[in-house]
């Protein structure tokens, strides 16, 4: 028994001098992650846009830059990374450093991509953690007021009477505008080219020129023409119509029910970004979303704040993605 106690007392030492090391071991973990948290933002902080300038994601990007100068006291500055749907800037994000200084602003593309790329520079769950879901946007319907149309019914009569010879722009190909538009062809019954652009607004130019008939875009890309009469919107995507845009009707109003689709940005970082440092951003990234007056510019160009937790933004994604998957089957696009 004596021996017994011996051998039992031996083995709780070492088991205590075993406990004291790892917590040795991890004590300068720890306090060099408090020090990096204490210490961040010290330098400028970098928001990758992975689409060009003019679309929902860069104008979000760009009326949040300021405001969150102000709030975190530090300079961000956006990198447009336009490329592949999104793709490109996606994957440059994937491979920054988890240091807090790489933000990524982008769409719901993200978990779009995945369903039309055999191949992406990225994967979703292991590579980025869900910070905000900053706005959504309806998609919008465009015409030339030149080619003559004014509403929904009469663009599919012409879309008919000319039997494929009429074509849509997009912000690209995969993007959720250009899905949108695949899913207008197949509830119309009717045939269009599509011809990708690369971003909301070169695609809006396009139709402006004259060059394409029509542009299925989110509404930023569109919204400052329609104000001012350049284009002619034909419908948008929300539950009801915008609230600037009285006489553009919605797809449900002009004659297809439940056509509800929005493009919506968020707010990312590296998965490894220490979670005191993301939660810190995403803490800030909301202050600054629900100020009434960020609120009133988002929504005067088209975006819709919703301001939602990464448990939001998660929840809205696996929500939403099997509404995409099955727009990708109607569509009938192939992984390319």
């Amino acid at each position: 028994m004596k021996n017994d106690k011996s051998s039992a007392g031996s083995l709780t030492r070492r088991r205590l001098l075993k406990t004291t090391a790892m917590i040795g071991l991890a004590a300068p973990l720890v306090a060099s992650l408090s020090s990096a948290y204490a210490a961040w933002p010290d330098r400028p902080v970098r928001l990758i846009v992975p689409f060009s300038p003019g679309g929902p994601v860069d104008v979000a990007a760009r009326l949040l830059q300021p405001l969150l100068n102000d709030e975190l006291k530090t300079s961000f500055f956006i990198e447009n990374k336009p490329g592949a749907a999104g793709s490109v800037g996606v994957g440059q994000a994937a491979r920054a450093d988890a240091d807090g200084y790489t933000v990524l602003v982008t769409s719901n593309t993200i978990i779009i991509n995945p369903l039309l790329y055999r191949s992406v520079p990225y994967d979703f769950e292991r590579d980025f953690l869900p910070l905000v879901d900053v706005a959504g946007s309806p998609t919008a319907y465009t015409v030339n007021p030149r080619l003559g149309v004014t509403t929904v019914a009469e663009f599919v009569a012409l879309a008919k009477q000319k039997a494929g010879g009429l074509n849509f722009a997009s912000s690209g190909f995969a993007t959720p505008s250009h899905l949108a538009g695949e899913l207008f062809k197949n509830r119309a019954g009717i045939q269009m080219m599509h011809v990708p652009f690369n971003g909301s607004g070169p695609a809006s130019q396009a139709v402006l020129a004259g060059t394409v008939d029509m542009a299925s875009n989110a509404l930023p890309g569109a919204h400052p023409h329609l104000v001012a009469g350049t284009l002619k919107g034909l419908a948008v995507t929300g539950e009801k119509r915008w609230f600037d845009l009285p006489n553009v009707p919605t797809m449900i109003e002009s004659g297809y029910p439940e056509f509800v689709l929005d493009t919506y940005v968020m707010v990312l970082v590296p998965a490894k970004t220490p979670l005191e440092i993301a939660e810190a951003l995403g803490a800030a990234t909301r202050k600054v979303l629900e100020l009434p007056e960020t609120r009133a510019k988002l929504r005067g160009v088209g975006l819709e704040v919703t301001a939602g937790k990464a448990e939001d933004l998660k929840a809205r994604i696996a929500r939403e993605l099997p509404l995409w998957r099955e727009v990708v089957q109607i569509a009938g696009i192939t992984p390319q």
